[in-house]
């Protein structure tokens, strides 16, 4: 069991600033991961607490402990890298058995071939002991990873993208193994992902990494429903949200927004205007999600005209793309769906579900109902850390 909290960690390799100021604070027995794009730090800041790396600036605590100058072997912390790092010159069995043979954490034979079966047999390895890496596919090595990390019991997991290399089927079960070994463990977890559906899935928060910075933290309904920016809104969800800009007018005492070149008004809820009106916003870019704007290939009084742009089949769904006046709207179509390009085709979208962001800062302003969403879903606020500024 472990509070792990990091306080203004800043991490430089030469002119390159990994980790800028990052401050965090991650519950005992939590489930939290960072989710981010490629170079946004996650991997830096697993080593950091690991004590690979020593970052410049800032103070890394385990439990209240300060642990900048602890060596890695007292940090009692088990970690899964993404290169995989397993010892060549051993089998897999000895693979797996090494973290319980140490000085450190050293334990009987007995013991040993008794977790070294479980954990096999969780990741479908078991017959794969006698060997060595070098004979191994990239997803048996992650395996094999995956479960040297798993035979201990440390105060701490650290892992880095470990299912990254897996197929679709095992990766599934691999998340539901992942999170049951949390609480079976009672240890705390971090996980590195940069896909979204894991980072959804398996976590109890999220951190969202941008170029060293924490863009907002929250659990996964937080971050799809009330993203703190047009950053963290495109991110998560597919197809990517949509985002374009419009004007706020007011017509007839009813506020609305113009948009997509259209001659009406797009309605918005009394409670989204309000907030425009007190914010004084004028030039705002709305986000809306590909299953909240329905389409007809019929024309319709007061639906949107646009073209098909693209079309593609992706299994459980359709992936449709339509021209808009000559901005680009992503639309979540039934998987019989069948397009010609360039072919007519009608939107309309549910402002009821639109997200306002602010066209100059791109910062979220508001979206309707939104506590009321977000507790309906069970995503309670009192889980949530301030947006960072």
């Amino acid at each position: 069991m472990a509070r792990i909290t990091l306080e203004r960690i800043t991490k430089r390799y030469k002119d390159k600033t990994a980790l800028d100021g990052l401050s965090l604070d991650i519950a005992d027995n939590e489930f939290f991961v960072l989710f981010g794009p490629a170079g946004a730090g996650k991997t830096t800041m697993l080593k950091i607490i690991a004590g690979i790396e020593f970052p410049q600036e800032g103070l890394v605590k385990i439990d209240g402990k300060i642990m900048n100058l602890v060596e890695p072997m007292y940090r009692n912390i088990s970690m899964v890298f993404e290169n995989y790092a397993l010892y060549p010159h051993m089998n897999v069995y000895d693979n797996i058995a090494s973290p319980m043979r140490s000085k450190l954490y050293r334990k009987d034979e007995a013991y040993i071939e008794e977790q070294v079966k479980r954990v096999t047999k969780m990741m479908h390895i078991g017959g794969l002991l006698d060997r060595k890496p070098s004979q191994l596919s990239n997803g048996q090595r992650q395996r094999v990873a995956i479960g040297r990390c798993l035979v201990r019991t440390p105060n701490v997991f650290l892992m880095d993208e470990p299912l990254a290399h897996l197929d679709a089927k095992l990766r599934h079960f691999m998340r539901g193994e992942l999170k049951e070994m949390q609480n079976a463990f009672n240890s705390t977890t971090l996980y590195v992902t940069h896909d979204y559906m894991e980072a959804m899935s398996l976590a109890d928060r999220i951190a969202v990494l941008n170029f060293g910075k924490i863009e907002q933290i929250g659990t996964s309904l937080e971050m799809y429903y009330t993203p703190c920016n047009e950053f963290v809104a495109r991110i998560f969800g597919e197809p990517e949200i949509n985002i374009f800009e419009g004007e706020v007018e007011e017509s007839g005492g009813c506020l609305g927004i113009r948009a997509l070149g259209q001659p009406e008004l797009l309605p918005v809820e009394p409670d989204v205007a309000d907030a425009l009106r007190a914010g004084g916003c004028r030039r705002v870019h709305v986000g809306l999600r590909g299953y909240d704007i329905a389409f007809s290939f019929a024309e319709a009084p007061g639906w949107l005209r646009g073209s098909v742009y693209t079309n593609e089949p992706i299994g459980n769904k359709v992936i449709m793309v339509a021209d808009v006046n000559g901005t680009l709207i992503y639309l979540a179509a039934p998987n019989d769906t069948k397009a010609e390009i360039d072919r007519a085709v009608f939107i309309k979208p549910d402002m009821r579900n639109s997200i306002i962001f602010d066209a100059d800062t791109a910062e979220y302003i508001i979206r309707h109902n939104a506590s009321e969403r977000l507790r309906s879903r069970g995503a309670g606020t009192e889980a949530r850390q301030p947006w960072p500024s």
